[in-house]
């Protein structure tokens, strides 16, 4: 099988258009006309993984983050991403990422999170104006949906720290009220804090937030910042499960 079939089943999961403008999702680097000696999954790519792959025989690594965002002028050894480009270049090894296209549809990034804590009645928090998936559905950031039951603070933050096998979870003070509706970014999600608060949502949980934006939240809402690895760590499971349904060989 041709690298460019699986990076093509991808994207009718993802598409590409449904990246953001900043992002460089796609195939960074690889002949996509090669044959796929297997596929390798991670949430980012780093030296040990690409060693991984080598190792396993595996000619494809799919990860949610590409190692290559920004402009690369020089390739040598002194920095982690052109080290990676290098060795993936030299052993033959395709590095994709699946990246804001996974995070912007329903189920994507945020469905991981959703899942854990049993979410119901799912949309996307903030759709973009006119873009709609082939099934019909917005698409667009964040994700937002009700618990099973209103569920005090405490016990909230205790569940959501045994699904997500956390130690620790920064929030902000409690806003003494029982919590029903549930807003989720995987990754770094401050700029919806105002898109949740104009839908009176209990609880927004993402990643990343500086310390002048829990102040955003105002008594309205509570703020859960997990971390952002910990907010991904189940999407390489998520693309496997998906991969694996997809191709049968």
């Amino acid at each position: 099988m041709q690298i460019s079939t699986i990076t093509a089943a991808l994207e009718t999961w993802a598409p590409l258009s449904y990246q953001e403008s900043y992002d460089n999702a796609g195939l960074i680097i690889g002949d996509p006309l090669a044959n796929c000696t297997g596929i390798l999954c991670s949430l980012d790519c780093t030296e040990a993984v690409v060693d991984e792959a080598i190792a396993q025989g595996c000619n494809l690594i799919v990860s949610h983050h590409p190692i290559v965002f920004k402009g690369i002028k020089q390739f040598t050894p002194n920095h982690y991403v052109t080290r990676v480009a290098v060795k993936a270049i030299k052993n033959n090894i395709a590095l994709y990422a699946i990246h804001t296209n996974l995070d912007n549809i329903i189920d994507g990034v945020n469905k991981t999170l959703a899942d854990k804590i049993r979410l119901e009645n799912r949309s996307i928090l903030a759709p973009l104006p006119g873009i709609f998936d082939k099934n019909g559905d917005p698409v667009g950031a964040g994700l937002v949906g009700e618990l099973p039951l209103e569920t005090d603070e405490q016990d909230f933050i205790k569940w959501v720290k045994e699904k997500f096998n956390l130690a620790v979870v920064k929030h902000t003070p409690f806003i003494n009220k029982q919590l029903k509706t549930i807003a989720l970014c995987g990754g770094a999600g401050s700029f919806l804090i105002d898109a949740v608060k104009r839908k009176n949502i209990d609880c927004f949980i993402t990643s990343d937030l500086k310390y002048h934006e829990f102040f955003e939240a105002d008594g309205q809402l509570l703020l859960l910042d997990i971390g952002h690895g910990e907010s991904e760590q189940f999407v390489p499971a998520l693309i496997v499960a998906y991969l694996t349904g997809k191709l049968k060989d």
